[in-house]
C-alpha cells in the first residue's frame, strides 16, 4: 500500500481557485480541504462537501428553548404561585399563553443563538489549548490553500494542473 503525500495549492484569488477546484474534479482528484481568510461562497459543491444539519441543530436548540420557557412560566405562574395579577386569570395555561410570549421568545432567541455558538466552537475545533489546523498562516490573511491528498504516482499530474490553472505555489508535504 502506497503512502499518501498532501499538496498545497497556494492562491491569490478565489476565482481561479474555484476555476482549479473545478477541473481537479472534473479530472476525478479529491479536494480535502479549502482554507481562506473569508467564506468562499459556492465552494463546498465544487469540491463535494455535502450540505450541514446545523440548521436542524438550530431548530432543536430553539424548541429546547421554547419548551423550557413554557414549562417555567407555566410551573412559576399556575402550578406553583397562582396569583391574580392584572385580572389575569391563573387557573388555566391556555388563558395565559399571550401574556407568556414574549418570555418564549426571548428564551427560544437565547438558546439557539448560545446553543449555535457552543456548537460552532466544538464542531470547528476553536477551543483553548488547541493547535489551530491551518497549514499556512498566510491563509488568515490574503492567500487562498486547497489541500489535496493524492498518490505519489499522481503528484506531478496533479502539481501540473494546479499550476495550469493559476496556483502562485504549490508545495508538497
Amino acid at each position: 500500500m502506497s503512502a499518501k503525500t498532501i499538496i498545497h495549492g497556494i492562491f491569490n484569488d478565489e476565482e481561479k481557485l474555484k476555476e482549479g477546484a473545478i477541473k481537479l474534479r472534473s479530472a476525478r482528484i479529491r479536494v480535502k480541504e479549502v482554507f481562506s481568510p473569508f467564506p468562499i461562497h459556492g465552494i463546498d459543491p465544487i469540491i463535494g462537501i455535502d450540505r450541514t444539519w446545523i440548521s436542524i441543530c438550530s431548530f432543536i436548540y430553539g424548541l429546547t428553548g421554547m419548551s423550557l420557557a413554557l414549562l417555567m412560566t407555566w410551573y412559576m405562574m399556575i402550578s406553583d404561585w397562582p396569583a391574580d395579577i392584572g385580572g389575569k386569570p391563573s387557573f388555566a395555561f391556555y388563558m395565559n399563553l399571550p401574556a407568556f410570549i414574549p418570555v418564549t421568545f426571548e428564551s427560544t432567541v437565547f438558546c439557539a443563538g448560545h446553543g449555535m455558538a457552543l456548537t460552532f466552537f466544538l464542531r470547528s475545533w476553536i477551543l483553548p489549548g488547541v493547535s489551530p489546523k491551518n497549514p499556512d498562516p498566510r491563509t488568515t490573511d490574503n492567500m487562498f490553500l486547497m489541500e489535496i491528498e493524492a498518490k505519489p504516482e499522481d503528484e506531478e499530474r496533479i502539481t501540473a494542473m494546479l499550476k495550469a490553472s493559476g496556483a502562485a505555489e504549490v508545495n508538497i508535504k
